[in-house]
């Protein structure tokens, strides 16, 4: 195949050439049209030519692979793939706007506006996770957004699809990817874990909080080592302005073994979410690097690299779900409470890592004026919130593995349905109310959240005890 100079005017499989978007110096991208296309679209050509990266190319075969089995709002629209035997490109969705690039030029930022980036970002990267790609390249030139604020991820060339072979690592020996946003198991070769991508997202995070990058920007080997024992400047240390519970968030996604990362993408998204309910340890505190004694300890010592085969990472997501338990405390049986409780012990129990969210709506009506007091003149939130505590007392849960939401709405059922899609849900489990001629009438919130739920729902009915 000849590494064939388009010109605008030319037409390839009926795609006509219109203007060059990009020359990169491993793939040129052009704007084209097409008569029956009715959205902007983009042809994306390796540069193949004498004493080029041979991995270009095989990053190119990958992402031609790849590219078409995604979908969502968080990828770009696949159209097309060209042939290697006459001209290899990709056609793709020309999204709007610009990437996370040229942020830097303002860094630092915000940390409201770093949790609020990183939180679109996160929910992109748990999309891409449950279609079994690893994306492997995150970085900010990588990120970019639509008009509704979805993050979109882009450029697969280094990406892994646990379900298709791997050619980079059949291919290559040594690790590929962006020297400053690798994770430690990547640099050693480990392509499959979903939590690398976490550990990119990390840097990032650090990076637009303190306007410098974790670990620098090696550019050998040995400088890419260096991440799996010496731990980097605490973000605070940096940058005054960082909340502790930003810190918390940036350090947990930096470390060095997977196993003491989140546990998915959607996790993370749900504490960058609501920082104030991010549960804060040693890591928030910390001002400075790890002491040299620690750190010898740990050169020669090597923290223990925990990562999973192809075959088990997408375990991880099953081991790792968001359960949302919604509890009506106020009016439940003391029988359908313990039945609750018991259902969500056994779902901890399969799933050791499961997030669980306990809610509680707080119904406020639709025309007249609520008082937020009660009868004894007690905040009604708040006491919610108690009683919420006191239910999940005896559940297993590790720190930080169980959150509190009272939701004030007219309509409970919507409330829970809001939080679910808002929050990234995976199973709702909630109890089925008595028997009454209201509920004949109108039907259950149980049975409106059933219908209409993105995700599993488990309704727990209170058997009557025999006699």
């Amino acid at each position: 195949m000849a590494n064939a100079r388009l010109e605008p005017g030319d037409v390839i499989d009926g795609f006509r050439i219109e203007d060059l978007a990009h020359n990169g110096g491993m793939a040129r991208i052009w704007k084209v049209s097409r008569p029956d296309i009715d959205f902007p679209i983009l042809m994306k050509v390796p540069v193949i030519g004498e004493g080029d990266d041979p991995a270009a190319i095989v990053g190119f075969e990958m992402e031609q692979m790849i590219l078409p089995r995604l979908e969502g709002p968080h990828v770009p629209r696949f159209v097309a793939n060209g042939d290697f035997a006459t001209l290899p490109y990709i056609v793709m969705e020309c999204l709007p706007g610009t990437s996370l690039y040229p942020e830097i030029d303002r860094l630092p930022l915000t940390p409201e506006e770093v949790a609020a980036a990183g939180a679109r970002v996160a929910t992109a990267l748990d999309s891409l996770h449950r279609q079994h790609v690893v994306h492997l390249d995150l970085k900010p030139s990588n990120v970019m957004f639509r008009a509704g604020g979805e993050a979109v991820l882009i450029d697969y060339g280094l990406a892994r699809h646990l379900h298709l072979p791997d050619l980079m690592d059949e291919e290559f020996r040594l690790p590929y990817g962006t020297a400053p946003y690798m994770a430690p198991e990547q640099v050693l070769g480990t392509r499959s874990d979903f939590r690398s991508d976490l550990f990119a997202l990390g840097v990032m995070l650090y990076f637009f909080s303190t306007g410098e990058r974790p670990f620098g920007d090696p550019q050998r080997m040995k400088g890419l080592k260096r991440r799996l024992w010496r731990d980097p400047l605490p973000p605070r240390a940096r940058n005054a302005a960082i909340p502790p519970a930003l810190q918390e968030v940036i350090l947990r996604c930096l470390e060095v073994n997977p196993a003491w990362r989140y546990p998915t993408a959607a996790q993370l998204a749900l504490d960058l979410q609501d920082l104030s309910a991010v549960k804060l340890t040693a890591r928030a505190e910390k001002m400075t690097r790890d002491p040299f004694g620690t750190v010898m300890r740990r050169r020669f010592n090597p923290v223990p690299i925990e990562t999973v085969k192809p075959q088990a990472a997408e375990a991880q997501l099953t081991n790792a779900p968001i359960v949302a338990v919604a509890i009506d405390v106020g009016s439940s049986a003391p029988e359908l409470l313990e039945a609750l409780r018991g259902t969500v012990t056994r779902i901890i129990e399969n799933a050791p890592d499961a997030r669980i969210a306990c809610i509680n709506v707080l119904r406020i009506n639709r025309i007249t004026i609520d008082t937020s007091l009660d009868e004894a003149g007690r905040n009604k939130h708040v006491l919610r919130l108690v009683e919420l505590r006191s239910w999940a007392q005896e559940l297993a849960m590790p720190t930080g593995g169980i959150t509190f939401h009272v939701l004030e709405a007219v309509s409970p059922a919507d409330a829970i349905l809001d939080y679910a899609r808002e929050n990234y849900v995976d199973h709702i489990v909630m109890g089925a109310r008595a028997e009454s001629a209201m509920r004949s009438m109108l039907g259950s919130v149980s049975g409106e959240v059933a219908a209409h739920a993105p995700c599993t729902v488990t309704v727990v009915r209170n058997r009557p005890r025999p006699a």
